[in-house]
């Protein structure tokens, strides 16, 4: 499979504000990871929330405050976050730039708690 992104569409995120995502790779065509990108515009956010499923990102554009568990730290372009399954974390875009951002997590069911 080789695709371009201009391809995907991106929905609308159920929680929070300015936020969209958009399935790259899902289990329809690999067996154990899903890719995901996610678009959060500018004064846009994402709650303090946990999910059942740990994270792998990387930073695409634009710069956010994020909250995982106890630690507090502006991202920027070119950072990695790894969130543990079941740690609560959240999202506020700092700047004028969208925070941009690809997700890798497993095929599992992803219980989501907004916190």
């Amino acid at each position: 499979m080789i695709k371009n992104i201009k391809e995907y569409d991106f929905a609308p995120l159920p929680a929070g504000v300015g936020g969209s995502m958009s399935i790259l790779i899902g289990d329809d065509k690999a067996p154990n990871f899903m890719m995901r990108k996610f678009i959060l515009r500018s004064g846009g956010s994402m709650p303090l929330h946990t999910n059942s499923v740990e994270h792998e990102q990387y930073v695409l554009s634009g710069s956010a405050k994020v909250v995982i568990g106890d630690e507090v730290k502006i991202v920027n372009k070119d950072d990695i976050l790894f969130i543990p399954a079941g740690v609560a974390h959240s999202y506020d875009v700092v700047g004028d730039e969208s925070y941009e951002f690809l997700c890798l997590v497993p095929n599992k069911e992803d219980e989501i708690k907004i916190l």
